[in-house]
């Protein structure tokens, strides 16, 4: 007869293949229709908050792989959190301000200067919105677990409402001026930048060495002397109002070809070597403080340069005397106010010279650049013209170079409040811990913020002016556009005029006709989203400030981190977080910057369509990315790898619980057999490493702990030896009981542990589950670890055997090489021990033949007494040889018993009894 029907072989609809391109989708329509979202916030309502403040991506193009990154760790933490006692509500939100969007539409055609800009703006607004759903789209097919009907967006009302009540209260407590300073100035934008906005790239510029001749020496240098200057912006010039040495300076008058020259004493080689002098020799040694207020003459126009002292003059490169000019530059503005000098700025909006620089008026700054160098030349002042390749700030917008450009703008005074700033970023929990030096660093170094912008698609800046010229921001100014604004959006300030924007009966002694003007510039993007504490963390009943996280890339120390630090201390005196984790960037696979031009862009769309999202999802869990990572077709191919031993493990799982009841076939601990409490052992300290690793957002960590237990414990150990119980005995045998209690329990513990990673796959699992009550593991709580008694000894006894098992694998794989066997179960297996490991098999009750998953194991003897031909291991000497006896046609075994029941000769013994126990009517 067939055996084959008396054998209890796995059986499950749980497919083997995870197709999740398609499964996934259709997962995802599951949880839309039994709106997972809520259910979740329902369910952990009244445990204490855990808030993730969601950093607003911007809202324009397809999600990249940075994105990808950025959310699926937000959704692992957040799902984490809220099966580990916490209500973990999850708000995502969008940037929507800003040039992109205008650039945006600038190049599909739109005729910005034809239109209002109400108008505009409304179109940047339909587009912001585009953007929004299609990256919506996207983010949710990550698995992405939100409140995604209710995002906060930044150019909603009641956003802006809020925006405006952070400017007024930092303006009512002082900290908002308008000043004339030197800032980073975008002519490709046409307006002013933070530092947020720049990123630094290599430029080649002309380097100059130029020479200003003494008009007034103060008896300290001859009236024939030439102080030298070194710059690569030749454009400035013409906006040069004086000369900075430093104090401490030794300087010294260089004798050359006819001339005498002033540089400092430490330069002079470079600078002789650079610009050609030959033996230069030196005739005057001074300190830098004796040249305080020496007068020289501009070398293009009659007109002065003073020297000033300068702590800020280096050695670094050039002369020692620094060429300042007080409208392009923030050390030349500090040290030009010090010392009186006028903020003199040649240069337009476009970057184009003014009449305020006679004889290059309207020429870009880089042409006249060459026109400047060749005027020096004529009046016999440019000493050497060259040219070097340096890092350059430039617009992170439109990656062209930026200028120092001094114009009247709005600023956030960060020196007003930077003790407090300094105090809360010692008071966060930075992960990891360099990010409090680094943000502590950039806070104490840190020049005012510079807030306004010389665009049109933004929060304006809500001030208006009297008919004197003077500002108004007061609190009734502010109130009433606030709620204009939550009742209209801000767009109402483009739509009316200054007069129907102020509160009704409006009065001020600065404006006796009754006549007001308002503000044009707007607010920077990063006050936007740095306001989103008080905007969406108060805003939100189901939110609270402050947040307890903040995760973003590394790039947000600078920008958001940054940012919402400043508004939020200046508002509420405290830190907008408790926490901040950051994260790198995503490189390619030999770790280089992606880029359309070098083709090694890794679309997540497209990962998700061939492998998956879950593939992505376990490709974050598997990377440390703290630090930069690295994605490539090769790596998401080994992730699927490992994916699909996980798959198949919880396959194998639920499989061999086909008939197994958890109510009323789940054996208590003390009644398992020594090997199945050694893996609830270890199904219990993986509970505990996964949960502490969650806790400490170490999820490569969780990755290999669970690979590893399923390929190592569960796989290479206690699956393959229990198929010959789970297959093999009668179904409600003790010993198979015993192992489908040990393996159910794993099955549940592990659904639950992965689920915040492989969301899908884990939800998937859990509709098959035997006797689970909730409608998805979202819906749980993380298994408990529990210390299971004599743990530790049983662990100590086991991971022995183990070690014994490993040798015992060797000497069968090294008897099947030189073909003394076949399958393992064609072997029988003497070992020769030491008195320890005689010991610890007498120790064990389990069949020993089972375990090593041989027919035929005895132990012979001592190490010493082993054959030269035994392989000689550490726990043993092993000798592998063929099992004597016939082959059982239903376990397979090898034994010489075969044939003792006459009703069925071609059966070993056990299988006889099962079979006429259970399968009589077969018979």
């Amino acid at each position: 007869m067939d055996y084959k029907d008396t054998l209890l072989m796995p059986k499950t609809e749980f497919p083997m293949r995870g197709n999740l391109p398609k499964r996934e989708p259709e997962i995802q329509a599951k949880w839309e229709e039994m709106n997972i979202y809520q259910k979740v916030q329902e369910r952990t309502k009244g445990r204490p908050m855990f808030v993730l403040h969601d950093g607003p991506p911007y809202a324009n193009g397809d999600i990249h792989m940075g994105h990808a990154l950025n959310k699926i760790l937000k959704d692992i933490i957040v799902r984490h959190k809220s099966m580990t006692g916490y209500h973990a509500p999850y708000v995502p939100g969008w940037d929507t301000h800003g040039l992109p969007i205008e650039q945006a539409l600038t190049n599909k055609g739109v005729k910005r200067k034809e239109m209002s800009v109400a108008d505009f703006r409304k179109l940047c607004m339909e587009y912001a919105y585009e953007q929004i759903n299609n990256q919506r789209t996207q983010f949710k097919r990550l698995g992405v677990r939100g409140d995604w009907e209710n995002p906060y967006i930044t150019l909603k009302p009641e956003y802006e409402a809020q925006q405006i009540k952070v400017f007024g209260e930092m303006a009512k407590k002082g900290y908002i001026y308008k000043g004339l300073k030197p800032v980073y100035w975008s002519p490709s934008s046409e307006s002013a930048l933070a530092e947020a906005e720049i990123e630094y790239k290599d430029k080649r510029s002309p380097s100059i060495y130029v020479a200003f001749k003494v008009k007034d020496g103060k008896g300290v240098l001859d009236h024939d002397t030439e102080i030298v200057i070194w710059t690569t912006t030749p454009w400035t010039i013409p906006a040069n109002l004086g000369i900075s040495v430093h104090p401490d300076l030794t300087y010294v008058v260089a004798a050359v070809n006819g001339h005498k020259y002033l540089v400092a004493e430490s330069l002079l080689e470079s600078a002789a070597k650079e610009i050609g002098w030959e033996a230069p020799q030196i005739v005057q040694k001074l300190k830098g403080t004796d040249l305080e207020y020496i007068v020289a003459s501009h070398p293009l126009y009659d007109r002065d340069s003073l020297v000033m002292l300068g702590e800020h003059v280096t050695t670094d490169a050039g002369t020692g005397c620094v060429h300042t000019a007080p409208g392009h530059g923030e050390d030349d503005f500090i040290i030009g106010q010090k010392y009186g000098l006028d903020v003199l700025c040649p240069v337009d909006d476009k970057g184009c010279m003014t009449r305020e620089a006679p004889g290059f008026e309207g020429l870009f700054i880089e042409d006249a650049n060459k026109a400047i160098g060749q005027k020096l030349e004529e009046k016999g002042a440019l000493l050497k013209l060259s040219f070097i390749t340096h890092s350059y700030p430039h617009d992170w917008r439109t990656k062209k170079p930026v200028i120092f450009r001094a114009t009247a703008q709005w600023f956030a005074s960060i020196k007003d409040f930077r003790e407090q700033l300094l105090e809360a970023v010692k008071e966060t929990k930075w992960v990891p811990a360099w990010g409090e030096t680094r943000l502590f660093n950039m806070v104490r170094d840190r020049g005012d913020w510079c807030i306004s912008r010389q665009r049109v698609w933004g929060v304006p800046i809500p001030v208006f002016y009297a008919e004197n010229g003077q500002e108004i921001i007061t609190d009734e100014t502010i109130n009433h556009i606030s709620n204009l604004f939550r009742q209209y959006g801000s767009n109402v300030w483009f739509e009316r005029e200054a007069k129907d924007l102020l509160p009704e009966g409006f009065t001020h002694p600065g404006s006796p006709n009754g006549k007001f003007t308002k503000e044009t510039d707007i607010m920077d993007v990063w006050f936007d989203s740095g306001s989103s504490h008080q905007a969406v963390l108060l805003e939100r009943d189901d939110l609270v400030r402050p947040a307890d996280l903040y995760l973003e890339g590394s790039d947000q120390y600078r920008g958001w981190f940054n940012s919402s630090l400043s508004t939020a201390v200046a508002v509420t005196g405290k830190a907008p977080y408790k926490g901040v984790l950051s994260h790198g960037f995503a490189l390619d696979g030999e770790g280089r910057k992606m880029s359309k031009s070098l083709g090694n862009v890794v679309v997540p769309a497209k990962v998700m369509n061939q492998l998956g999202a879950d593939i992505l999802r376990l490709w974050v869990a598997s990377v440390d990315y703290q630090a930069d990572v690295r994605v490539s077709d090769a790596i998401l191919k080994q992730v699927a790898e490992v994916y699909r031993k996980i798959r198949n493990t919880f396959r194998f799982l639920l499989g061999n619980l086909a008939d197994f009841d958890p109510a009323k076939d789940k054996l208590p601990y003390e009644k398992l057999r020594e090997v199945d409490q050694f893996i609830l052992v270890k199904l219990n300290k993986l509970i505990k490493l996964v949960r502490n690793a969650y806790e400490n957002y170490d999820y490569s960590g969780i990755y290999h702990a669970v690979n590893n237990f399923c390929t190592l414990d569960l796989s290479a150990f206690y699956l393959d030896f229990a198929k010959d119980v789970l297959y093999i005995e009668a179904q409600d045998n003790h010993a198979r009981r015993a192992i489908q209690t040990v393996l159910y329990e794993s099955l549940l513990a592990l659904t639950k542990l992965v689920s915040p990673i492989l969301s899908h796959t884990a939800d998937e699992v859990w509709q098959y589950i035997p006797g689970v009550d909730e409608e998805s593991v979202q819906l749980t709580d993380m298994p408990e670890y529990q210390e299971l008694p004599g743990a530790q000894a049983l662990e100590e006894k086991w991971t022995a055997f183990m070690k014994l098992r490993d040798d015992v694998l060797k000497a069968l794989e090294e008897a099947r090489n030189q073909k003394v066997i076949g399958k393992s179960l064609t072997a029988k297996v003497t070992l020769y021990v030491n008195e320890k490991t005689k010991d610890l098999l007498e120790s064990i009750d389990e069949s020993l033949n089972q375990l090593f998953i041989v027919s035929g194991f005895e132990v012979a003897g001592f190490y010493e007494a082993a054959p030269e031909h035994a392989l000689k291991l550490e726990t043993a000497a092993i000798v592998v040889t063929k099992a004597e006896g016939e082959t059982c046609e239903r376990c397979w075994v090898v034994t010489p018993e075969i044939g003792h029941d006459h009703d069925l000769p071609t059966l070993c013994p056990r299988c006889a009894k099962v079979v006429k126990e259970n399968y009589s009517h077969l018979v």
